[in-house]
């Protein structure tokens, strides 16, 4: 058998007992923008940090292939 919380039976507590439903509306769109906003710069920070070591991997591979060219034709001995 679940043990069952007892309802509190004491004077309200909260500070705003009743939320209208404009309040309601608001906050849940203030949190979908904030979601939005979170995902969104995940995604920016995710396809950033590959452009970068794309950009990397490719100046380490020119540069590897202009140390061979430059030592190829003598320029570098």
């Amino acid at each position: 058998m679940p043990s069952e919380t007892p309802q509190y039976s004491g004077p309200e507590r909260r500070t705003h007992p009743h939320i209208s439903e404009e309040q309601v509306e608001a906050i849940a769109a203030r949190a979908a923008e904030l979601a939005i906003e979170k995902v969104t710069n995940h995604v920016y920070r995710t396809v950033g940090k590959s452009v970068i070591t794309k950009a990397i991997w490719l100046i380490g591979a020119s540069a590897v292939g202009a140390y061979l060219w430059l030592r190829s034709n003598g320029w570098i001995r």
